[in-house]
């Protein structure tokens, strides 16, 4: 195995190996687990391995979920289909930094993306080290941010193009998530930014200590949530990777977002999505 750091912040791409071995060697996985920790998202090229070694490679971090907009493949359950081809509209749902899935009570662990078919250029996808941007915050933001707790939901983000009566039935099966504005990674520790394009607002900013008037609270707290989500666009904590044919990256998705770059259609994107579950931040 070679391991070759790619940004100062972030990233690190692995050669040298096949996931088809580390999903059936327990050395070999707990060695890209440790490396997974470290780096926050890991690159490998050349990874022509078959769907159900992509779903064993990424079982070994935990049980998979399903999407309840996109859906999973009937044979490979956990296994996301996010096929881009020349029949499809253009749509910009994954040209946001987000955290995957915030909109549920328990996030998911991270994800095992494989790349089936690229575009020939354009398509790239970038990760920001969410951790960084909390450590780099002001200290007088981070006093402020502290306890603080805000809303996720799928109901203004996938739901939003849908019929209202499809909209409300989405919002009743996926109800707001509350979460911290700085979690905690439960392995390392480590202090992270915790909001994103599926935040909608904060749930406990309205209090004395915060509002003198209602400018304090709209649009003081939108501001600062706005301020917040911008982080992620700092390309100090950034990595950006280009995708070939059986490219693969695997991410923490409790200390990363990512942004899928949609400048590549008409040409055709082929994407197979391994999502773990993940647990309640704190």
């Amino acid at each position: 195995m070679r391991v070759e750091q790619l940004t100062c912040s972030i990233g690190a791409e692995v050669s040298g190996i096949s996931l088809g071995d580390a999903a059936r060697d327990d050395a070999l996985f707990a060695e890209m687990n440790s490396l997974l920790l470290k780096h926050k998202v890991l690159f490998l090229r050349d990874q022509d391995i078959t769907r159900a070694e992509h779903v064993a490679f990424a079982s070994r971090f935990g049980k998979l979920e399903d999407h309840p907009v996109v859906g999973s493949d009937p044979d490979h359950p956990g296994l996301v289909r996010i096929y881009k081809d020349l029949d499809s509209k253009p749509d910009f749902y994954e040209n946001a930094y987000h955290c995957d899935a915030t909109w549920r009570a328990a996030p998911p662990f991270g994800c095992v993306l494989r790349c089936i078919e690229s575009p020939p250029v354009g398509g790239d996808t970038i990760w920001v080290n969410m951790g960084e941007a909390y450590r780099r915050l002001p200290d007088d933001i981070k006093k402020k941010i502290e306890g603080l707790r805000a809303k996720h939901g799928i109901e203004h983000t996938f739901g939003a193009a849908m019929p209202p009566e499809k909209r409300a039935a989405l919002a009743a099966q996926f109800p707001q998530a509350e979460h911290p504005v700085v979690r905690t990674h439960p392995e390392t520790g480590e202090k992270i930014l915790f909001v994103n394009a599926f935040t909608s607002h904060f749930a406990n900013y309205h209090t004395p200590a915060n509002v003198r008037f209602g400018q304090d609270f709209a649009p003081g707290a939108s501001e600062l949530l706005n301020y917040l989500i911008a982080q992620a666009a700092i390309p100090e904590y950034q990595v950006r990777w280009r995708w070939k044919k059986n490219s693969v990256a695997i991410w923490d998705n409790r200390c990363t977002q990512h942004y899928a770059v949609m400048d590549y259609w008409p040409a055709v994107r082929k994407m197979e999505r391994a999502g773990i579950i993940g647990d309640v931040p704190f």
